[in-house]
Protein backbone atom coordinates (compact mmCIF):
# COMPACT_ATOMS: atom_id res chain seq x y z
CA UNK A 1 0.00 0.00 0.00
CA UNK A 2 1.65 3.08 -1.21
CA UNK A 3 -0.13 5.59 1.02
CA UNK A 4 0.63 3.03 4.42
CA UNK A 5 4.13 2.87 3.25
CA UNK A 6 4.18 7.52 3.14
CA UNK A 7 2.10 7.41 6.35
CA UNK A 8 5.37 5.02 7.83
CA UNK A 9 7.80 7.05 6.73
CA UNK A 10 6.26 10.53 8.33
CA UNK A 11 4.87 8.93 11.26
CA UNK A 12 1.66 10.95 10.60
CA UNK A 13 -1.74 8.94 10.14
CA UNK A 14 -3.18 9.13 6.82
CA UNK A 15 -5.17 11.50 5.71
CA UNK A 16 -7.10 9.88 2.74
CA UNK A 17 -10.48 8.84 3.46
CA UNK A 18 -11.08 7.60 0.21
CA UNK A 19 -8.86 4.99 0.63
CA UNK A 20 -10.63 1.61 0.84
CA UNK A 21 -8.23 0.73 4.04
CA UNK A 22 -8.99 4.33 6.21
CA UNK A 23 -10.26 3.60 9.29
CA UNK A 24 -11.03 6.06 11.90
CA UNK A 25 -8.18 5.27 14.18
CA UNK A 26 -5.17 7.45 14.51
CA UNK A 27 -3.08 5.20 16.87
CA UNK A 28 -2.44 2.62 13.62
CA UNK A 29 -2.16 5.09 11.04
CA UNK A 30 -5.65 5.27 9.74
CA UNK A 31 -5.25 2.13 8.24
CA UNK A 32 -6.54 -1.08 8.24
CA UNK A 33 -3.52 -3.03 7.16
CA UNK A 34 -1.74 -1.55 9.26
CA UNK A 35 -3.96 -2.21 12.41
CA UNK A 36 -4.15 -6.47 10.87
CA UNK A 37 0.11 -5.57 10.90
CA UNK A 38 0.09 -4.89 14.58
CA UNK A 39 -2.48 -6.91 16.52
CA UNK A 40 -3.62 -9.86 13.87
CA UNK A 41 -7.13 -11.71 14.25
CA UNK A 42 -9.14 -9.24 16.45
CA UNK A 43 -12.60 -10.57 17.73
CA UNK A 44 -16.05 -8.74 17.29
CA UNK A 45 -15.56 -7.57 20.72
CA UNK A 46 -12.11 -5.67 20.43
CA UNK A 47 -13.19 -4.56 17.29
CA UNK A 48 -16.33 -3.21 18.79
CA UNK A 49 -14.35 -1.62 21.64
CA UNK A 50 -12.31 0.12 19.76
CA UNK A 51 -14.80 1.90 17.40
CA UNK A 52 -17.03 2.97 20.32
CA UNK A 53 -20.15 0.69 19.26
CA UNK A 54 -21.77 -2.32 20.47
CA UNK A 55 -20.57 -6.20 19.99
CA UNK A 56 -24.23 -6.26 19.02
CA UNK A 57 -23.77 -3.36 15.88
CA UNK A 58 -20.78 -4.82 15.08
CA UNK A 59 -22.37 -7.97 14.62
CA UNK A 60 -24.83 -6.81 12.56
CA UNK A 61 -22.45 -5.51 10.13
CA UNK A 62 -20.65 -8.45 10.17
CA UNK A 63 -23.92 -10.53 9.04
CA UNK A 64 -24.87 -7.76 6.35
CA UNK A 65 -21.40 -8.21 5.09
CA UNK A 66 -21.63 -12.02 4.99
CA UNK A 67 -24.78 -12.25 3.44
CA UNK A 68 -23.84 -9.57 0.52
CA UNK A 69 -20.71 -12.02 0.01
CA UNK A 70 -23.02 -14.49 -0.43
CA UNK A 71 -25.13 -13.64 -2.64
CA UNK A 72 -22.47 -12.57 -4.79
CA UNK A 73 -21.01 -15.89 -5.08
CA UNK A 74 -24.73 -17.40 -5.33
CA UNK A 75 -24.84 -14.98 -8.32
CA UNK A 76 -21.41 -16.05 -9.94
CA UNK A 77 -22.07 -19.52 -9.56
CA UNK A 78 -18.73 -19.81 -7.24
Amino acid sequence: MKCLKECRENKKPCRNKSCRMWIDYKDELNCVCESVNRNGQMSLRDVADRLGLSFVRIKQIEDAAISKLAKRCKNKNI
